[in-house]
């Protein structure tokens, strides 16, 4: 009779090894390993029977006209890709505080207008819960609020109740008896994020799980989680009353699109006209070192201002220092300069910053960033009337970028009657010839 094989699981974090271990590699933890047939484990999570569709040609298939719901927040449903996604799972995360349970309790109350909507908190109590949606003005028959941390006991209540939305607060909250016995481990996470997923998809639901991020701005936890979901939000600060929600991750949808929010003592409120939201009002002549760039962002024109600072190198050897857009960016911006431009770079620390905190990524702000780097050289201030936008190529010509004439429009609704953008089908201009048109004239 062949020997039964058997494996050793970790007790914390599920991870399998052919051999004992004093210390599992996955998690860190000691002495988690167990001797469990190789077999076990195989079924089910929660013993939970999930019905598995079974092979069929993909023409048979059918779909819903309906997949997606209006969230009734309009930037949220912006960066969704236009609505939520019906069994669909959502991760969003941000820094503590910063008003990710406030977002989600206002979007409960406006999608229990629509559909059944279900908050579990593991953090609050229901009367503390109650009191923030008096003061964000949230009601609702449809909005049940459940407050627990225990999986099977929040299972069960899905079960009873069968919401077509499920806000969790948090996923660190949650806990399983049978993936462990510590909140919060790699275990925990995978275990209970699957089996709520694995409900939500089941039941044509959408599930949001609130996750805390660690210091360095990811999400706490395994980064499996993140590939678990549908969607991965995360929910940023840009000063202290702009919040900014931006996509990382939409298989239903763009990354591209950002949702704008101004934080108030009534809660969050959306900024439908962003245009000019970032610049800063000023009377008279700009400082040397700023400039004001047309960026498209989703299907948006947002007009920002770029801010640079050059002083000379410390110990021999420059440096970028640049969080809003990509350090080698301004590098090879700046090696451009000092090739077609005639200015000295190399001997220079360059500082990058972008008024409000926006990061951007787009090819149309490395025009506008030359200009900002070389007014900082130079000392010379730009124009306080001019935009811009345009990719700087590395031979040193200015080339097209895509929705000029949005761009410009934008651009002079907010006063800047001068904007310098490269032509359609005309040959590309010399960035010093730029320089030079601008500066020199």
């Amino acid at each position: 009779m062949a020997k039964k094989k058997t494996v050793f699981l970790c007790s914390i974090c599920d991870h399998r090894e052919p051999k004992w271990l004093g210390r599992c590699p996955e998690c860190g933890e000691w002495n988690s390993f167990t001797e469990v047939s190789a077999e076990e484990n195989r079924s089910t999570p929660a013993g939970r029977d999930i019905a598995l569709s079974p092979v069929q040609s993909i023409d048979k298939i059918e779909t819903t006209p309906d997949i997606r719901t209006g969230s009734g927040i309009g930037e949220v449903d912006r960066v969704l890709g236009g609505g939520i996604m019906k069994g669909s799972a959502i991760l969003i995360g941000g820094e503590p505080g910063i008003g990710k349970s406030t977002l989600m309790l206002q979007l409960s109350g406006t999608a229990a207008k629509k559909e059944s909507v279900l908050y579990v908190s593991g953090e609050e109590s229901p009367g503390q819960i109650k009191m923030r949606a008096h003061r964000l003005g949230v009601t609702g028959s449809d909005l049940k609020i459940l407050t627990d941390f225990d999986l099977a006991r929040i299972l069960t209540e899905l079960e009873k109740g069968r919401p077509k939305l499920v806000i969790i607060d948090s996923i660190q909250t949650l806990f399983a008896s049978e993936a462990g016995s510590v909140p919060g481990t790699v275990g925990q996470l995978k275990f209970c994020c699957h089996e709520l997923i694995s409900w939500a998809k089941e039941h044509s639901s959408s599930i949001f799980l609130i996750a805390h991020v660690t210091k360095e701005g990811t999400i706490a936890g395994p980064k499996v989680i993140e590939h678990m979901v549908d969607t991965v939000l995360y929910f940023d600060q840009s000063d202290s009353d702009l919040r900014i929600l931006r996509s990382t991750k939409n298989r239903f949808g763009s990354i591209d699109e950002i949702g704008l929010f101004l934080m108030d003592g009534k809660g969050l409120n959306e900024v439908t006209n962003p245009s000019g939201i970032f610049l800063e009002k000023r009377q008279g002549d700009i400082p040397a070192g700023i400039a004001i760039a047309s960026v498209y962002e989703g299907s948006r024109i947002l007009m920002v201002e770029i801010q640079a600072l050059t002083v000379p190198a410390k110990g021999g050897s420059s440096r970028v220092y640049s969080d809003r857009i990509d350090s080698q960016r301004v590098s090879r911006v700046a090696a451009v300069l000092e090739k077609h431009g005639g200015i000295r770079f190399s001997d220079q620390d360059i500082y990058i910053n972008i008024a409000g905190g926006l990061k951007i990524s787009e090819v149309g702000i490395e025009l506008p960033l030359a200009l900002a780097i070389y007014s900082a050289r130079t000392g010379l201030s730009l124009p306080a009337e001019l935009a811009s936008a345009g990719e700087l190529s590395l031979a040193g010509e200015i080339r097209k970028v895509s929705h000029l004439k949005r761009r410009e429009k934008t651009a002079k609704e907010m006063g800047y009657n001068k904007f310098y953008a490269p032509a359609p089908g005309k040959e590309p201009e010399k960035i010093k010839a730029v320089l030079n048109n601008i500066f020199h004239k």
